[in-house]
């Protein structure tokens, strides 16, 4: 599984991608985003599905760019021609996946700003090739394994927030990922995209790295919990109080 965020706020877009691979029984570590910048083109791809798909689809994509990439003054024609790949590979592999019991399942995160787009602009493409663009209402996504992060960032993430708030929710929502799901893991790849300035940075995270920040946020939810307003409890508690079965008895039966 993976582990990709994709964030959008007002000044810029944050994108962070865990490295954790498994194949079979081994686990290896290999990046998941990869980055597409000259001049006034800068763009950055997240991917979550099988790896033979991602690299074969970023492959000619590759390709694609070298011949045209002056065809595509706007970020969605760059999505579109990365789509097209995307569905070329499926029509050269998915039926051979299929029979062999895996799924053509490639989701990616694209993000970025060409020459003639009149902010930076974050997009999501499906596996077959449709995509959605992200909106001031729920400025993210997240593929791969996303219901562990979700929460964190549908309680916290706003449009109006600046990057660096961002980055600390996307980190959150890794970080609630990685407690509970075993198949995502540092390091994590965090990329910048800071608006109008057509250059992404991008910048690699190992788990020593961040080790206090994760012991920092799990003390502060424990001290949070216990000091959550209590009254509200005491309905169900008062009961036990009145309860003319032994609690121990009441939970044997």
């Amino acid at each position: 599984m993976t582990f990709c965020a994709g964030i959008k706020v007002r000044n810029g877009l944050v994108g962070i991608a865990d490295t954790l691979v498994t194949t079979g029984t081994e686990s290896i570590t290999a990046r998941k985003v990869t980055i597409h910048q000259y001049g006034r083109h800068s763009l950055f791809l997240m991917t979550s599905g099988l790896r033979s798909v991602r690299d074969k689809s970023l492959t000619y994509f590759d390709e694609v760019l070298e011949q045209s990439d002056q065809d595509f003054d706007k970020l969605y024609k760059a999505v579109n021609a990365f789509a097209a790949q995307v569905r070329r590979v499926a029509e050269e592999d998915k039926r051979a996946l299929e029979e062999s019991g895996l799924p053509f399942n490639l989701y990616s995160i694209i993000g970025g700003q060409l020459e003639n787009d009149k902010e930076h602009k974050l997009y999501m493409l499906y596996p077959q090739g449709n995509w959605v663009e992200v909106s001031q209402g729920t400025p993210y996504y997240l593929i791969g394994e996303s219901s562990y992060g979700k929460p964190i960032m549908d309680r916290a993430l706003s449009y109006e927030l600046n990057m660096e708030m961002a980055l600390k929710i996307g980190y959150l929502a890794f970080d609630a990922t990685r407690t509970s799901a075993v198949d995502v893991d540092f390091p994590i790849d965090v990329v910048l995209y800071e608006a109008d300035s057509y250059h992404v940075v991008e910048y690699r995270y190992d788990a020593k790295e961040l080790t206090q920040i994760s012991e920092w946020w799990q003390k502060t939810i424990r001290e949070a919990i216990r000091e959550l307003p209590h009254d509200w409890i005491e309905a169900v508690f008062s009961k036990l109080e009145d309860s003319p079965i032994p609690i121990k008895n009441a939970i044997q039966d």
